[in-house]
């Protein structure tokens, strides 16, 4: 696009990736959580479609709440004026369209894992409710590290009555070749028909061509209800019988023939990763009777004999002599079988050949080992697996049993234990966001904090490295701010103001000097609100009084006798008041939040010296604003530690049920609440009210 555009005050278009029929995708970027996006914004036709618009609404929520390492995670939907988009994870990858018309057929160990993982992700979707209705190269994504992400789950149901009709406006003529028969007819649909359309991608995967092609998508789909099922040439085409078994089961027109379940498929695959040789399903065809067969009726072979009519097949009456004739020879074979069995001298059962063992699951070491002890050669590959531990023998070629030459070269592929995928950087992301992106990608969380000069709960740092390749599942570390560092508050009394600033400055506090005192020197500190060596926030206002060098004068008498009042800076609670109380001093009591120095006074007013007795004296005491766990403390002590935080007790209540006799149960609100200091709460009490 040539000119910035932004969905919603949060979704920034950056490039065009690509158009479908229904929609153009943009690569583009989440302003508020600072990641990269794919939308997919809809094309006009759609939106003027009222009914169309419930449907994607309805099914793009379903999606969103599909969460599996193999579907692309759908984070949002939304709308702006008449366009409608949909914000999606950004595969870093091809299509698997692209990579088939790229290489052609793929080996059939990527075919398999390709399929196991699509299997995987419709299992899981199947689980929640969801159809894919449109599974083809085109909506299938793999990742760097062969990763493979299922996309499009939402619209391929939304647009579901477009894709029935093949030749309404809007359909993607593509999805025709991987329609299931029952959809082709516009029958009710199961779990069966993803599978059926996985079956001929799978299919083409295999052979690099599709399994039925026409001049038109109404040819194509008849073809699909019924032409013979395809079968897979093993023999010519170099593909295992198990697989070529698990397609033409897949293939299968009616969808109560086909497997049961995705995670039946998935199941099927892996064994046939571990016994290609070994077909564990029959090949059959169930295409109506009166479609388009190919009759399979093989022709009649030709006569051994050149010099003699071709003899026509089974229905050919046969004379007495050819059946003598067959009789004899069949004897004679027998008689010669029998005696070479009983007269022939003992020999190797192969001749010079040896019989393959039976290696997988051995270590590398193992393996090589027991190869070159047998009288082979040993040549290993390297191979990913969700099932073997690392090197251990996945699979080998030739299988065991066979039997071969000395000297042959025996293929072993090795696990190297879980595939490998890019770890996301989460740098820069709230602690709560980066777990929750890392937790959906499969791996575990451990949160580190220590201090940092940065936003307090962003993630400054992650173990392993970002991009990392790491197999999956692995427990990654989150170095995570929690905020500046607390800083201790240094001593400013003696020292000049603009030396009081300056330190101030290197300790991290800021000083308010606006108080002053007669008293000499001049300029100087005569006292400060906070104690030398408390800690605080950085930051933190600590309030000077500073001298003004007239010479003291001795405070006039008031309501009493002139007292000296103390300094009560860094006191607990209950001291101040004592102190006060019993100098003759009445109290007022203001509070500060803080994260630190909970329950000790950090300023006073008016400040020390000399002082009329009676007067007021306002003290600040440092609180949490919360209520503290006063639960098993006796009444008496709980009063103190709930007045060194700032609250009150309105209310005493009974209770005989729970907790030691004469001990706080606990509080209303309670323990860890959040409470304005100055507030009042109720306290629980396990026994008896006392005597009025």
């Amino acid at each position: 696009m040539v000119e910035e555009r932004v969905f919603n005050n949060r979704y920034r278009l950056d490039r065009k990736l690509g158009e479908g029929g229904m929609a153009t995708v943009f690569c583009g970027t989440d302003i508020l959580l600072r990641r990269r996006v794919a939308i997919k914004v809809l094309r006009e036709q759609y939106a003027a479609d009222e009914e169309f618009v419930r449907r994607f609404y309805q099914e793009a929520e379903s999606a969103a709440k599909l969460s599996h390492p193999n579907i692309v995670n759908t984070y949002d939907v939304g709308r702006q004026g008449d366009t409608y988009f949909i914000v999606m994870e950004l595969v870093d990858g091809a299509s698997l369209g692209e990579i088939i018309a790229a290489d052609g057929r793929l080996p059939e160990p990527v075919a398999i894992d390709y399929a196991a993982q699509i299997a995987s992700g419709l299992a899981y979707a199947h689980r929640q409710g969801l159809l894919h209705r449109d599974i083809k190269p085109a909506n299938i994504l793999v990742t760097r590290d062969d990763v493979v992400k299922l996309s499009d789950f939402g619209i391929a149901r939304a647009v579901s009555q477009q894709t029935m009709a093949l030749t309404k406006p809007g359909l993607v003529m593509g999805s025709v070749y991987y329609i299931s028969p029952e959809q082709a007819q516009e029958h009710e649909v199961h779990e069966t028909a993803d599978l059926y359309s996985l079956g001929v991608v799978l299919f083409q995967m295999l052979t690099g061509k599709l399994p039925y092609t026409g001049e038109s998508p109404v040819t194509v789909a008849l073809k699909h209800i019924g032409d013979p099922v395809p079968v897979i040439d093993v023999e010519a085409s170099g593909i295992s019988p198990a697989l070529a078994a698990i397609v033409n089961k897949l293939l299968q027109k009616k969808p109560e023939h086909r497997f049961a379940s995705a995670s039946d498929l998935a199941t099927a695959l892996r064994e046939a990763r571990e016994r290609p040789a070994i077909a564990g399903y029959r090949i059959a065809d169930d295409a109506p009777a009166g479609g388009r067969r190919v009759s399979a009726q093989l022709p009649p072979r030709r006569s051994p004999m050149p010099d003699r009519a071709v003899v026509a097949p089974i229905e050919q009456r046969r004379s007495s002599r050819a059946w003598a004739v067959g009789a004899l020879l069949v004897a004679l074979a027998v008689a010669t079988g029998l005696g070479y069995l009983l007269f022939a001298k003992p020999l190797h059962p192969f001749g010079s050949q040896l019989l393959v063992a039976d290696y997988t699951g051995m270590t590398q070491t193992q393996a090589q080992r027991a190869v070159v002890n047998a009288g082979f050669r040993a040549r290993f590959t390297k191979s990913a697996s969700e099932t073997v531990p690392a090197d251990r023998v996945i699979r080998q070629s030739p299988q065991a049993g066979t039997a071969v030459d000395r000297n042959q070269v025996i293929e072993l592929v090795i696990s190297n234990g879980k595939p490998l995928r890019g770890l996301e950087d989460v740098r820069g992301y709230s602690v709560s966001d980066a777990q929750r992106s890392l937790q959906q990608e499969g791996f575990a969380v451990t949160v580190v904090r220590r201090f940092d000069n940065t936003v307090k709960d962003n993630v400054i740092d992650q173990s392993p490295k970002a991009e990392a390749k790491v197999p999956e599942g692995i427990r990654v570390t989150l170095i995570v701010s929690n905020g500046p560092a607390p800083v201790v508050v240094p001593s400013f009394v003696g020292m000049k103001t603009q030396a009081a600033q300056a330190l101030a400055d290197r300790a991290g506090v800021t000083i308010d000097a606006t108080q002053t005192i007669a008293g000499e020197p001049p300029d100087t500190v005569s006292s400060q609100s906070i104690a030398k060596g408390t800690k605080v926030d950085r930051g933190a206002t600590v309030r000077l009084v500073i001298n003004t060098g007239m010479p003291s004068q001795p405070a006039q008498p008031g309501n009493g006798p002139v007292v000296t009042l103390p300094n009560l800076i860094g006191m607990d609670y209950a001291t101040a008041r004592a102190t006060l109380a019993q100098a003759g001093f009445d109290i007022a009591v203001r509070y500060a939040q803080q994260s630190v120095n909970y329950g000790t006074i950090v300023a006073q007013s008016p400040s020390p010296g000399p002082q009329a007795q009676g007067i007021t004296v306002t003290i600040t005491l440092s609180v949490s604003g919360e209520v503290p766990d006063t639960g098993g403390m006796t009444p008496t002590d709980a009063i103190a530690v709930l007045r060194s935080y700032g609250y009150s007790v309105s209310r005493w209540e009974y209770t005989t049920s729970v907790g030691a006799s004469g001990k706080v149960v606990g509080t209303d609100p309670a323990a860890g609440t959040s409470l304005a200091p100055g507030s009042s709460l109720s306290v629980t009490v396990n026994g008896t009210p006392p005597p009025q």
